[in-house]
């Protein structure tokens, strides 16, 4: 009878102390500064990351990512309008959407191999 009264009373207590959450400690979604376009190998910002700024950056012109590196999540904070393109050739046959500045895509409808900053 000791033993169960004993595993009652725990049971009681546990449902009694609150469990307490874990600090929310994550970083921001897509750490990527003004100025830049953020890429990422992986959805939700994951992966390794690659970044492009307006000073090393030619303006409407076809950017291709290096060769074996894609895209599947990015930001665009350039200030600009970016689009993005599934072909290496940002040829557009493939998918290719345009996105304004202060874009956050944690998932890209489409292997992103290149993009193009556009002069607005």
């Amino acid at each position: 009878m000791r033993k169960i009264l004993t595993a009652a009373a725990l049971t009681a207590a546990a449902a009694i102390v609150p469990a307490t959450a874990a600090p929310a400690t994550a970083a921001p979604a897509g750490d990527c500064s003004p100025g830049e376009l953020c890429l990422w190998v992986k959805p939700g910002y994951q992966g390794a990351r690659t970044v492009h700024e307006l000073a090393d950056t030619d303006v409407n012109s076809c950017v291709p990512l290096p060769e074996g590196v894609s895209a599947k999540s990015f930001v665009n904070r350039t200030g600009r309008l970016v689009t993005t393109y599934q072909s290496r050739e940002c040829a557009t046959e493939g998918d290719f959407v345009t996105f304004p500045s202060g874009s956050w895509v944690p998932e890209s409808r489409h292997t992103v191999r290149a993009f193009q900053i556009v002069d607005q």
